[in-house]
C-alpha cells in the first residue's frame, strides 16, 4: 500500500517546503509515501480559469490508475477530527488494492472530470487555506494518523 500526495505547482514559500519535508521524513517511518509535484500549466493571456483547471486536471488523471483510490482535499468534501480520519485511513488503507492518492488542485481547484473520477473529497476545514498552506496541514495530519493507529503519543485529546 502507497499513499501518494500529488499537487500542482513547486511549494514556493521556505517556512512551508520546510515544514512539508519534515513530515515527508517523518511518514518513511510508517508507509510508503511519496509526493509528486505536477507541472505549473502555463496559461496564455486570454486562458480562462476553467481551462486552467481542465490542463491542470489532465494532467493529474494521468497520474491515477483505475485500481487507485483517489482523494481530493476539497472544501466541500467530508470533515473529519484526527481520530477519524485515522480509522478513515485505516479503512481505506486495508480495503484498497491500488495506491491511496491525495490531490490537492492549483489555485482554482479541480476541473469537472477530476471530480469525476474521485472516489471521496476530504476538507481540512470550513476556512480557506492557500493550495501551499494545505500541503503542510495535510502531510501532519497523514503522519498524525499514522501515529494514531500505531498508539503513539503525538496526538492529545
Amino acid at each position: 500500500m502507497k499513499l501518494l500526495l500529488t499537487v500542482v505547482g513547486k511549494t514556493s514559500t521556505d517556512y512551508l517546503v520546510d515544514g512539508i519535508d519534515r513530515y515527508v521524513k517523518r511518514l518513511s517511518h510508517y508507509v510508503p509515501f511519496e509526493l509528486k509535484v505536477l507541472p505549473d500549466v502555463k496559461m496564455p493571456k486570454n486562458g480562462t480559469t476553467d481551462k486552467q483547471k481542465q490542463l491542470e486536471g489532465a494532467v493529474l488523471l494521468t497520474e491515477v490508475k483505475p485500481n487507485d483510490l483517489l482523494i481530493l482535499l476539497d472544501e466541500r468534501g467530508k470533515q473529519y477530527t484526527s481520530r477519524e480520519f485515522a480509522q478513515f485511513l485505516d479503512n481505506r488503507m486495508v480495503n484498497t488494492s491500488g495506491r491511496i492518492i491525495f490531490a490537492v488542485g492549483g489555485p482554482y481547484g479541480f476541473s469537472q472530470d477530476v471530480y469525476a473520477r474521485a472516489n471521496a473529497m476530504l476538507s481540512l476545514s470550513k476556512m480557506t487555506f492557500s493550495h501551499e498552506m494545505v500541503r503542510l496541514f495535510f502531510v501532519e495530519q497523514l503522519y498524525r494518523a499514522m501515529t494514531i493507529l500505531r498508539g503513539e503519543p503525538y496526538h492529545h485529546d
